[in-house]
């Protein structure tokens, strides 16, 4: 894993005001339900459109540390997310994730020390069929991201750095 270019402890604005236009803002108009509410991590990347087989699939495997970003076409139309996975992720040593979509299970999520950044909620789950997958990049708010970038999460928003 590649060193943070994130100083610990440093906060958004901070990291803005450093690095300019490096740190890139994402806009989209994300709410925090998990207990964890700022992060500076690594992230991996996945597509999925109203399916959560694939977010189920990488949240199996070892997240050493990595926060999931989650191209899922911004439909609220059912959670990518729930209790259950977001259990899964941190057994795993994921530390939160990151949705454009929507998640379930508000009360529960935010009693886990587990990021999460979502759309909205939606108490209907979604399919588990399989369909997307992990992706060496994603679209996300206007950015481009990629696994291996960091994002940074407080407050005052979200901030990606490659």
């Amino acid at each position: 894993m590649a060193l943070s270019p994130i100083h610990p402890g440093e906060a958004t604005a901070d990291l803005c005001d450093r690095l300019g236009a490096q740190a890139r803002v994402c806009q989209l108009p994300l709410n925090s339900y998990g207990g964890l509410r700022a992060l500076a991590a690594p992230i991996a990347c996945v597509q999925s459109f109203e399916d959560a087989g694939p977010l189920r699939a990488l949240l199996q495997t070892p997240g050493q540390g990595r926060l999931l970003v989650v191209d899922g076409g911004g439909s609220r139309r059912v959670a990518l997310l729930g209790e259950r996975m977001a259990r899964l992720g941190l057994a795993n040593g994921w530390r939160g994730a990151i949705i454009d979509g929507s998640v379930r299970d508000v009360a529960a999520l935010a009693q886990l020390d587990f990021a999460v950044l979502a759309l909205g909620a939606v108490p209907q789950r979604a399919a588990g069929t399989g369909q997307g997958g992990a992706q060496a990049g994603i679209a996300l708010g206007g950015l481009d991201v990629a696994g291996g970038d960091w994002a940074l999460l407080d407050a005052d928003g979200l901030v990606f750095v490659r």
